[in-house]
């Protein structure tokens, strides 16, 4: 507002995506901005507008409602508070402020112009004598790219129908094993799946179950649910581009490896429900999808693996965040894909969370990669010290991925089912 103090560079650069942009930039945004404040029970947003805005929480707590009626708190100068608020146009959710709130509101044109011309780390590429970077034409086109994924203009993968009702029936108090039984029962080909699953030696009981309703009795509600989402993600892996399809294959293969290991882990050193660990590491890296969808369009510059690598290690926290929000998933699900690859980073809970598993599958699943060079000492990732109730060490956790080898090898039959 007019006359109103601008919030300091270090508050704004505690923003995603504003940390992306210089401080000349910020001191322009931070002039073109608004701020905003709402008492308690006001509205803030509302669900389905589009009003072209991008919401930054300052100060107060605000919740959100989905469609489905599931709220989340969040609090300004959290994790959480990071990312602008229900980003996604138009607004998948209502949001509602529990005590007095501050904001910072920005047109989401103007930002988008400033990330466009924003500085981005250069590819160095060895393609001919006298090239010491991109050329000015791919530089351009991969500037366009990642403007593109970083302002949320590029379509997110939707989460699969049955996926979703099946979601939904569980998370309702008063349903039943029939009722969940009857929304899986709507995918042919997911009840098969199911079945199959409970009758695998990792569910299989003293004799085989012969339909679905005896599955989710089984199995229980909440692994029913987390198993029909891991069985429907397979789906979201495709594109038609049939080059960029072996990239789309090899990240499956990659994420299914990392679900397997996140399963023995969560299974052997802590109390997390493992199907939730699984459902975790399968989705770790679901933001290299819409990149890979996205570089269909761009197919001579993506022709080269060294800016395709790049534009993934740029964006895929960041995208595979907006993924997982559109799609309504718990916090925790969404901490593990914004940090899967980020070694130093540390939970705020005390206890071993989601997060803490991916990190440390995905360092077991790279050693003895090309990118095994790459990787810091395990005794020096605080995720890797957080699964203390093993005391592991790097021999230790090799030794129980050994034992467990067996487990690994069941949880990656599951994962195949077809």
């Amino acid at each position: 507002m007019a006359g109103q103090e601008s919030l300091p560079l270090r508050r704004l650069k505690e923003f995603q995506p504003l940390n992306r942009l210089t401080d000349d930039q910020l001191v322009l945004l931070a002039s073109r901005a608004e701020r905003r404040t709402h008492g308690p029970g006001q509205r803030v947003l509302e669900r389905g507008v589009r009003d072209g805005l991008d919401f930054f929480l300052v100060a107060g707590k605000i919740e959100l409602e989905s469609v489905d009626g599931r709220k989340t708190i969040i609090e300004a100068e959290t994790e959480k508070a990071q990312n602008p608020i229900a980003r996604l146009q138009p607004r998948m959710y209502d949001v509602t402020a529990v005590k007095p709130s501050e904001f910072l509101v920005v047109e989401q044109d103007i930002l988008n112009q400033l990330l466009r011309s924003a500085p981005v780390e250069q590819v160095e590429m060895d393609s001919g004598e006298g090239n010491g970077g991109l050329e000015s034409e791919e530089h351009h086109l991969l500037m366009e790219f990642l403007s593109e994924l970083r302002s949320n203009q590029v379509k997110l993968p939707s989460v699969p129908d049955v996926a979703w009702k099946v979601r939904r029936a569980v998370d309702r108090e008063e349903s039943t094993a029939d009722q969940v039984a009857l929304a899986v029962s709507a995918d042919p080909a997911m009840a098969a799946k199911l079945v199959r699953a409970c009758n695998s030696p990792l569910y299989r009981g003293f004799s085989d179950v012969r339909n679905v309703r005896e599955a989710v009795v089984r199995l229980g509600m909440r692994t029913t649910r987390q198993l029909v989402t891991v069985f429907s993600m397979r789906e979201v892996f495709k594109t038609r581009q049939a080059s960029l399809q072996k990239e789309m294959e090899k990240l499956w293969r990659h994420s299914r490896e990392v679900a397997a290991l996140c399963w023995v882990l969560a299974d052997h050193a802590t109390k997390l429900n493992p199907e939730e660990a699984l459902l975790a590491g399968l989705l770790h890296d679901i933001g290299v999808v819409p990149i890979l969808v996205q570089a269909e369009h761009h197919v001579n510059l993506f022709a080269d693996e060294a800016n395709l690598s790049h534009a993934i290690r740029e964006l895929r926290a960041d995208v595979g965040t907006a993924v997982l929000e559109n799609w309504s998933f718990p916090p925790a699900f969404v901490e593990a894909v914004r940090h899967a690859e980020d070694w130093g980073y540390e939970c705020r809970e005390t206890t071993p969370q989601l997060v803490d598993v991916v990190i440390v599958a995905q360092l077991h699943s790279m050693i003895g990669s090309s990118q095994n060079a790459e990787l810091p000492p395990f005794d020096q990732v605080p995720a890797y010290r957080r699964l203390g109730e093993l005391e592991l060490n790097a021999s230790r956790s090799l030794q129980l991925l050994t034992e467990a080898r067996a487990r690994v090898d069941e949880v990656q039959q599951l994962l195949a089912i077809r």
